[in-house]
């Protein structure tokens, strides 16, 4: 049936996933052992080594441009122009986010500082 435009039924498959969802977020409750222990699926992200990776994914991605850039000043025939020239714009557009963040990054730490307690 269709209310709106809208097929009841995906609503109801929608809702029922959402309360699946649900379930398999709340920790099962043990009536004689107290809560029982979740499941250890995920692990610990660790913000130093997210930050890291990260950089170094910039670090990879200008070095990578840098070298194409050298090898198609040298006159290699395996490197296009456009080849070099995206690359260029991948390094550069990484390299801004980064920036962006640090700045972020930065703020949220002085307004932290500036906060009385």
């Amino acid at each position: 049936m269709k209310v709106g435009g809208i097929d009841s039924s995906a609503i109801d498959a929608m809702v029922a996933q959402l309360r699946a969802a649900a379930a398999r977020s709340q920790p099962s409750v043990n009536p004689l052992g107290g809560m029982a222990q979740p499941e250890k699926t995920a692990t610990r992200a660790d913000f130093s080594q997210a930050l890291k990776a990260s950089l170094d994914n910039v670090a990879s991605a200008q070095s990578t441009a840098n070298q194409m850039g050298e090898k198609f000043s040298m006159g290699d025939d395996t490197v296009n122009l456009s080849d070099v020239m995206v690359s260029m714009q991948k390094a550069s557009i990484s390299f801004q986010a980064t920036v962006q963040v640090r700045n972020k990054l930065v703020s949220a730490y002085q307004e932290m500082m500036n906060m009385q307690v």
